[in-house]
């Protein structure tokens, strides 16, 4: 149970870098971190550094596929981990 914690805090402090990355090379205009990669990062789990990365930078709260969809992502982080926590705590 450990190690999915861990993990948990691991992709989410990435997640949350990646997004102020993402914006620090948009206001470069420089190349930037695919909207595909940050879904897939908030899939695996990094949902919620995501989310606090929108916020926090002030980044991509006016793209609705990222005002809707990255807090469902969150929602479905939340029943996965529940999910694996009842699995395995048993």
């Amino acid at each position: 149970m450990e190690v999915l914690l861990v993990y948990l805090i691991v992709v989410n402090v990435v997640a949350f870098g990646v997004m102020g990355i993402d914006k620090y090379k948009a206001r470069r205009h420089k190349r930037r971190i695919s909207e595909k990669s940050i879904f897939v990062l908030g899939t695996i789990g990094g949902g919620l550094g995501v989310l606090l990365g929108m916020s926090f930078f002030r980044h991509k709260t006016k793209h609705l596929k990222f005002t809707w969809g990255i807090p469902f992502i969150v929602f479905l982080n939340i029943v996965m981990f529940g999910y694996l926590v009842q699995k395995f705590s048993r």
